[in-house]
């Protein structure tokens, strides 16, 4: 499968590819006096981008223009936005660049609600092309502390391309070995609301201490492949019990099609890994899901960067 790079130059801008996300597995712990919830989870990115283009403008301020297939939200109520106005009121003591107009298109290829962590994606990008852009030699550690504020996600996506993830999600333990796989990704017709699902989250203790042992020993061991496997997913009932169709959609696709999928994130995306990363049986399992169910989906494999 092609590999594209993560920044690319163009014209007078810069192009950054924001990667979706899969959930390998993804264990709470219970919910913290907070309100939040605690999670386990780990994550990986796949090769599969929503992209964004900034250029430097002779307008001032921060001029966001979103496109391509799917929604995402106008001006401040985009993490993008949000993220760049950030980096920039962070940088503005130092009379650099960032008080010049910016200019950032975002093509949103990417479903909203499909617990792929788009959202979170894309205001990482933002963060990385603007210091690279406006060269401003912010540390890896200075860009953390912006993207923790932003969202538990977004720190994720600063490193990777695989790491495991606590607290709220913005606890990152990178892990450095390669685990390369090809997966066939479902994208439903359905828009999850993640704030509702924990919200209605009925926590399950002896279910979480028997995955956690099972995945904490896959992992000393960097058998990810096991962990894949498993399909853990402790937001999976909860999530089907409040979008039925979703459960109609995954019965069909299970019944007719292939093994058991795995749902990513808070959903509505769920993902099947080809054993052997054996592409022409991924291209099959493609075409038999088109003609039996219509259900769109792509393949997908493990991120580089």
């Amino acid at each position: 499968m092609n590999e594209l790079k993560q920044f690319e130059s163009i014209d007078n801008g810069l192009l950054i590819r924001a990667p979706a996300k899969i959930n390998l597995s993804l264990l709470i712990a219970g919910k913290r006096p907070d309100g939040f919830h605690e999670i386990e989870t780990l994550m990986a990115k796949i090769n599969f981008y929503d992209e964004i283009l900034i250029q430097q403008s002779q307008k001032t301020g921060i001029e966001l223009i979103c496109k391509g297939p799917y929604w995402a939200p106008q001006g401040k109520k985009n993490l993008v936005y949000q993220a760049a106005e950030s980096l920039l009121d962070s940088c503005q003591q130092n009379a650099i660049p960032a008080k010049a107009g910016i200019e950032i298109t975002l093509t949103k290829n990417i479903p909203a609600g499909s617990g792929l962590g788009s959202a979170s994606s894309d205001a990482a990008a933002a963060l990385l092309g603007l210091n690279k852009l406006l060269q401003l030699n912010l540390s890896t550690e200075d860009l953390n502390k912006i993207a923790a504020v932003l969202g538990s996600d977004v720190p994720f996506f600063l490193d990777g391309p695989l790491a495991f993830c606590t607290g709220r999600g913005e606890k990152i333990k990178k892990i450095n070995k390669n685990f390369n796989f090809l997966a066939l990704l479902v994208l439903p017709d359905v828009t999850i609301s993640t704030k509702k699902i924990y919200a209605n989250y009925k926590h399950n203790k002896s279910l979480y201490k028997n995955l956690k042992n099972q995945i904490n020993e896959h992992i000393r061991k960097n058998r990810f492949d096991l962990i894949s496997k498993i399909c853990a997913n402790m937001l999976q009932t909860d999530c089907f019990r409040l979008y039925k169709e979703l459960t109609v959609l995954n019965t069909r696709i299970e019944s007719s099609c292939f093994g058991p999928l795995c749902l990513s994130g808070s959903g509505s995306a769920m993902f099947y890994i080809i054993d052997s990363g054996d592409e022409e049986k991924a291209k099959q399992y493609q075409r038999k899901l088109e003609e039996k169910i219509g259900c769109k989906n792509i393949i997908v494999s493990n991120n580089k960067w």
